[in-house]
């Protein structure tokens, strides 16, 4: 199941005000009705290209107790076996004052878990392995879904470099190359931002830094992408 098929929980960033609603309804929902799950945080994500747990929730979500996902999707399958709190508050992997010291406060290894933020509620996205990647080309848009309309004092994205094996290797600060540092962004749900990344090809980790302007808040974010 695609994006494009998974229309109940369809990507923010390409629907219509109406699919938001329905987006935000069904995290509570979902909430609800699942009890040992903890409370939604109405913070954001970068959803295109899909975050790790993101994509999970959003191919997973409805069906996240489907053995199938086993051999379908084994990386979303270890997540959910770890810990599902990781895919239903998808939106809450940040940590508070880091201070700008991003690579003091998040060790290699630890990237994709923002340091293993949340009491190591998104240690799962560190895994090594095949997650599933978006295809892209040397040029694309990194889009941020903000539930909570923080806006950014600054984004910083990265990509890791021409030789690194994201199927086996942990993901470390020397793999990246920094490809796009903005100014800061007003707040508003929908953010997108603009990258280009060329000489790359096959399989690649886009790393995003999303300082948050309401308060002292980084977001650390992993997304597979393939460079076709």
């Amino acid at each position: 199941m695609d994006h494009r098929d998974h229309a109940g929980t369809a990507r923010p960033a390409r629907r219509a005000t109406g699919a938001r609603l329905v987006l935000t309804l069904l995290s509570a929902v979902t909430l609800v009705l699942i009890p040992w799950a903890g409370p939604a945080s109405a913070h954001g994500s970068i959803v295109d290209p899909a975050s790790r747990n993101y994509g999970c929730w959003l191919r997973w979500g409805s069906d996240f107790q489907n053995p199938a996902m086993a051999q379908q999707d084994p990386m979303c399958w270890q997540a959910w076996q770890d810990n599902p709190n990781a895919m239903w508050n998808w939106n809450g992997l940040y940590r508070d004052n880091v201070g700008g010291d991003h690579q003091g406060a998040v060790p290699d290894g630890h990237l994709c878990s923002g340091g293993l933020t949340e009491g190591g509620r998104y240690r799962s996205m560190d895994t090594v392995g095949p997650w599933k990647t978006t295809d892209v080309g040397s040029d694309f848009t990194v889009k941020l879904y903000d539930q909570a309309r923080h806006g950014a004092d600054y984004f910083r994205v990265y990509v890791s470099r021409q030789g690194y094996d994201a199927l086996t290797q942990p993901l470390r600060w020397s793999d990246l190359e920094l490809v796009r540092e903005t100014g800061r962004y007003a707040p508003a749900q929908d953010i997108s931002i603009d990258v280009s990344a060329p000489g790359r090809s096959g399989r690649h980790v886009v790393f995003t830094i999303w300082q948050a302007s309401h308060m002292d808040q980084a977001y650390y974010i992993c997304s597979d992408v393939n460079f076709g």
